[in-house]
């Protein structure tokens, strides 16, 4: 009975995530992060698992998909399509008008989504203020901004880029390019799914044994940037008449004000781009480091199951760990 919806690309047929929220009283907000619980149906060491593991994530052309995992499975049993109960992992938060988390907890559930929402759709109701589930949507996209505006405070690095898409013919032929824009529906998927990855890795790794010792967990890391490429970067941008202070550390993620004055100028893309070359790799590790460029001390990729390896990977640890099972 929890209003309870998914919003994806147009395209989309393999849909891993969703969301509910309800109100538990005057200015607080249950809401829950729902991905799809993919494990209960791969078992480790199946033939399907086996393959899953040699593709290691599924990967999307520009007119077809190359799934991990077979379609009968990613885009109708464990996707979470409207109208039908599905099973899941949910990341269950109570979170008030200001954004901030005040309880959480994970649990294995059954959900059953109530509408399908394409980005489009659900940008027209936070842009017009009408349409299906209004309050809901509205609400959600408040609390994300207020917790996108905490994140960039705490020294999140904001690189927004463009992404080229095509229009196909039937055929698969080329009709035209256009660019993909990132509005606020974008961001509130985004934050959420940070926000539940970030509960589940912290979670987990922030619990130590009598030794000291972490849990085995899978994380997403990201190291601080190298110090000669951000050098080379600052005198780069200084070309344009850009200031980018490159010896201050920590504090090199928080002058995103930088990305600000070049919005809408000629030479966005190519300083947006050579910004994000001047960071780090993301990579996957047993051994937690940080993720630098979200400014997280613990995170990891859960949301994800569907398409990525690593996250069912994780969906298992989390079941062994939750059931009492001992680190691995």
């Amino acid at each position: 009975d929890v209003t309870t919806y998914t919003i994806d690309p147009r395209d989309a047929k393999d849909f891993d995530d969703a969301i509910s929220i309800r109100p538990i009283s005057e200015g607080l907000w249950e809401v829950g992060v729902h991905i799809a619980d993919v494990s209960h149906y791969v078992l480790e060491g199946s033939v399907i698992d086996k393959e899953a593991q040699k593709r290691a994530t599924s990967i999307y052309l520009v007119d077809r998909t190359i799934p991990m995992l077979p379609e009968r499975l990613c885009n109708f049993i464990c996707s979470l399509r409207p109208n039908e109960e599905k099973l899941a992992y949910s990341c269950i938060f109570q979170i008030d008008l200001q954004g901030n988390v005040r309880h959480w907890h994970l649990a294995p559930t059954v959900i059953c989504s109530d509408r399908r929402f394409t980005y489009e759709e659900a940008q027209a109701i936070i842009e017009g203020g009408e349409g299906d589930f209004r309050e809901e949507i509205l609400t959600l996209n408040t609390l994300a901004q207020k917790m996108r505006k905490q994140r960039f405070s705490a020294g999140a690095v904001a690189f927004d880029r463009e992404e080229a898409k095509f229009h196909l013919d039937e055929q698969g032929k080329p009709l035209g390019v256009y660019f993909k824009v990132q509005k606020e529906a974008n961001q509130l998927i985004e934050e959420f799914m940070l926000l539940a990855n970030r509960a589940v890795s912290t979670f987990i790794g922030s619990k130590k044994n009598k030794q000291g010792k972490a849990k085995t967990f899978v994380y997403r890391v990201h190291d601080k940037p190298d110090a000669d490429k951000l050098a080379r970067f600052a005198n780069f941008i200084l070309k344009f008449g850009y200031y980018f202070d490159a010896r201050k550390g920590r504090e090199v993620a928080r002058q995103n004000s930088l990305m600000g004055q070049i919005k809408g100028k000629s030479e966005e893309n190519v300083v947006s781009i050579l910004a994000v070359r001047t960071m780090q790799k993301a990579y996957y590790s047993t051994e937690n480091i940080g993720h630098y460029g979200l400014a997280f001390p613990y995170y990891s990729h859960f949301t994800s199951p569907i398409r990525r390896y690593p996250d069912m990977m994780l969906h298992r640890l989390l079941a062994h760990y939750l059931e009492g099972g001992n680190s691995v």
